[in-house]
Formats: C-alpha cells, sequence, structure tokens
C-alpha cells in the first residue's frame, strides 16, 4: 500500500510556484505586504488560493501578522502565510511599514523577474539591486498557488504563519535558498521553471516539517494523517477509492469499532468518514476531468461511482456545475 495521502492531495490540487521578488534591506526596514486574494490575478493568475513566502538568504528579521505575535528571522529560516494574510516584515518589531499596494503589483505584473528591490529607511528601489555586501537582510520572495475546490483540507489545517527555522530545516533546503539566489541573479534559460520547482519543493517540504511537529493534542487533516487509525483510514481510502468502502469494513480494517472510527475521524478531520470518501472521490474526479480526455461515465467508475448520472449529481451538489460543463470552464472553454 502506497499509504501516502500528503502526496496524493499536493498532486491533486496542483501545487504551483514562483518566485517574484529579490529583496536586499540595509539599516531599519519595515514593508507591509497585502493580502494574496488582493494581488493574486496579478502575481498567479487563475489560482484559486495564494500564498506568499519568503526564504531568508542573509541576515535577520521579523514577520508579523495581525493578531499574533511577531515571528523572529535568521539566515536560513523560510516563513510562509498559507492563509494568505497580509503580514509584515521588518528589522525590528513595531516599526511602521511601508505598504506595498496592490496597484504596484499590477502594475509591473510583466516586468522581468525576479524583480530586485533595494529597500533603506524607507526608501524603496525596484529594479536596482543591492550588492549582498552591503545588505544586512536578503530574501527571495514569492508565491504559491493551490486549489482550494473540489477539495483540499491541507490549507484549513495549516496555520496562519509557517515558519521553518534553520534548524530545523535540514541541509537540502539551505542548498534550495542558495540556489535561488543564483538564480535570481544570474537569469539563465530555464531559471524561471528552475524558481519553480524550488518554491514547489520548499512548500512540501515545510507542510511535512509541520506534520512531524504538531503536538500530541492536534487536531485537524495533518494530525488525522499521523493517528494510528485515522491515518490507516484514510491512507485506505485513498489506495482505493473506487472500493466500495462502509464504516464497518474500514473500522474492522484499522482496528477498531464502527463508532469509536466514527468518533475518532470525526475528531481529527471534522466529518465522517463517508463523508470525507465521498469528497475525495469528487476530488479524483476533478483531477481526471481536467487532466484527461477519458469520458465522464469513464471518470465516474474510476472515481468510485456506479454510473455517471450518480457522479454527476454528486459533482455539482459538490462543485456547482456538472462535470462536462467544469470540464469546460477549466480548459477556458
Amino acid at each position: 500500500m502506497r499509504q501516502d495521502p500528503l502526496s496524493d492531495l499536493l498532486r491533486s490540487v496542483r501545487v504551483r510556484g514562483a518566485v517574484f521578488y529579490y529583496v536586499s534591506c540595509r539599516d531599519q526596514w519595515s514593508a507591509e505586504a497585502p493580502s494574496a486574494a488582493e494581488i493574486a490575478e496579478a502575481v498567479m493568475p487563475g489560482c484559486e488560493h495564494v500564498m506568499e513566502y519568503h526564504m531568508i538568504a542573509k541576515g535577520n528579521g521579523w514577520a508579523a501578522i495581525a493578531g499574533q505575535p511577531p515571528v523572529r528571522l535568521a539566515t536560513g529560516d523560510i516563513v510562509i502565510f498559507p492563509q494568505g494574510d497580509s503580514h509584515i516584515l521588518s528589522s525590528a518589531p513595531g516599526l511602521a511599514p511601508l505598504r506595498r499596494e496592490p496597484d504596484w503589483v499590477f502594475a509591473t505584473r510583466n516586468e522581468p523577474k525576479p524583480m530586485p528591490i533595494s529597500f533603506h529607511h524607507g526608501v524603496v528601489e525596484a529594479g536596482a539591486p543591492m550588492p549582498v555586501d552591503a545588505a544586512d537582510m536578503v530574501a527571495v520572495c514569492g508565491f504559491l498557488g493551490c486549489d482550494l475546490r473540489p477539495f483540499n483540507p491541507l490549507i484549513a489545517a495549516l496555520p496562519r504563519i509557517l515558519h521553518l527555522p534553520a534548524s530545523r530545516a535540514g541541509d537540502w533546503v539551505a542548498r534550495v535558498i542558495d540556489q535561488a539566489v543564483v538564480e535570481s541573479n544570474a537569469r539563465r534559460p530555464g531559471g524561471d521553471a528552475v524558481l519553480e520547482r524550488l518554491a514547489e519543493m520548499m512548500f512540501v517540504d515545510a507542510a511535512r516539517r509541520y506534520l512531524d511537529s504538531l503536538p500530541e493534542n492536534a487536531t485537524g487533516w495533518l494530525a488525522g494523517l499521523r493517528d494510528r487509525f485515522v491515518g490507516k483510514a484514510i491512507a485506505l481510502m485513498h489506495e482505493r477509492p473506487d472500493h466500495a468502502w462502509s464504516v464497518e469494513e474500514l473500522a474492522r480494517a484499522v482496528g477498531l469499532s464502527r463508532s469509536a472510527l466514527h468518533e475518532r475521524f470525526v475528531q481529527y478531520v471534522g466529518h465522517p468518514p463517508m463523508q470525507y470518501l465521498a469528497n475525495w472521490r469528487i476530488q479524483i474526479g476533478a483531477r481526471l476531468l481536467r487532466e484527461s480526455n477519458r469520458t465522464v461515465a469513464t471518470i465516474a467508475l474510476d472515481a468510485g461511482y456506479d454510473s455517471e448520472a450518480a457522479f454527476s449529481r454528486a459533482f455539482k451538489r459538490m462543485v456547482g456545475m456538472p462535470p462536462a460543463a467544469w470540464r469546460r470552464a477549466q480548459n477556458g472553454g
């Protein structure tokens, strides 16, 4: 059994990465980024959900969002804002920030990326790189996009600030940041594709490390993956989504009673096993509709439905339109 629902989901919801800015800061600095929803169409057109991230290549700083204490950043750290919050990066907490307005992001959307930005004492110089030796802090900044619909339980399971300290990141993340710096400055053919893949790898690793760091009493989809019983039940449904699962059969397979599995699944995931299975089947169907030329009837069977009509009813109930219409919309038809 493959038993890797996290990889299944990440493939299904199409995580995509982009590097937009190469930022150099000196002396006192504080910058506020707008919420991802305000600039999503400029930075990652067509993505349902956008998150901003920052890789700290040199120096120190602070990251903050409203309602939470600031997070200290150091060389080699990565910080991601999974819920798309507006946020502030600064040399010290409490400094009045200069806001990066959404209009500016849209106005510069077609400029070559990554765009170098120098920032010092409230002065911003876009397109003007600062020598690394002169900078107190250097960051590679960009965006990650993914689908939320039909079903993406990962995003809700992540915190508003996802901080990956260098001390917990491993040597390969340091090499990723170094390579991102090189690619941001070299402007070699294929550099954009390299930076996109680096960003995607970074996000997957951050999600895995967040999963590993969850406290024992944590709940949510990621915590459910780690639970001995819920995790096995999810893995079984991901491994064989077309099987006619029942709560009784899943419970026997994981070694719990029917009521105990139901209660434990709801505790972690927020809804019963059969609802999870129904949601996952629709997500599988959506991916096949988008990525293949199979007929709706064939996709219905692959997703675990007895008929095209049953799949179409369930799909429309969850997505808001029939499968064929959704496929045309996804393909620009």
